[in-house]
């Protein structure tokens, strides 16, 4: 049997998963069954196009559910113990500027499941995050992204 993926995350990801999925399960669901039970009562399934909209939300519902589950199932809590003290490490916040041109970057390595790059937390898989992790404070890296490479010096880490 296939060993199934281990999402690292922190403490306050893995409750926000929860809660997330205790919203679709208990407030969005009932709001998708709802929606199909008026959309049937407008007749002929095969032209009901709210019917096929409401069906296709509830599949999406359905599915994050069994995606959240199993991200909760298989987390593995990091724990400020299991951080690097002296280096980039996964749960960590590490700001760089960016050379020659100083542009100063912030952001919170985190697991795949808790990224969010519109609220700093890139993922440990992200091409940033994998040039960063492990480089000390003073560090040069060259870190390779969609747009071209880019060349940092690594200013602080928390």
């Amino acid at each position: 049997m296939a060993t199934e993926k281990v999402f690292p995350m922190t403490q306050a990801g893995k409750e926000k998963l929860e809660q997330e999925l205790e919203q679709l399960k208990s407030v969005k669901r009932k709001e998708v069954v709802e929606r199909i039970k008026i959309a049937r009562s407008f007749g002929d399934l095969s032209e009901n196009s709210e019917y096929d909209s409401a069906k296709e939300e509830q599949a999406f519902v359905e599915g994050r559910i069994t995606t959240l589950e199993n991200m909760i199932r298989n987390a593995k809590i990091i724990e400020e113990e299991d951080m690097s003290t002296d280096g980039v490490s996964l749960g960590r916040s590490v700001t760089f500027i960016e050379l020659p041109d100083g542009d100063e970057e912030t952001y919170t390595i985190v697991g795949s499941a808790e990224a969010d790059p519109f609220d700093g937390k890139i993922s440990n898989d992200s091409p940033i995050a994998k040039s960063l992790l492990g480089r000390k404070v003073g560090d040069e890296v060259t870190v390779q992204t969609p747009g071209g490479d880019m060349n940092v010096r690594i200013v602080t880490i928390k």
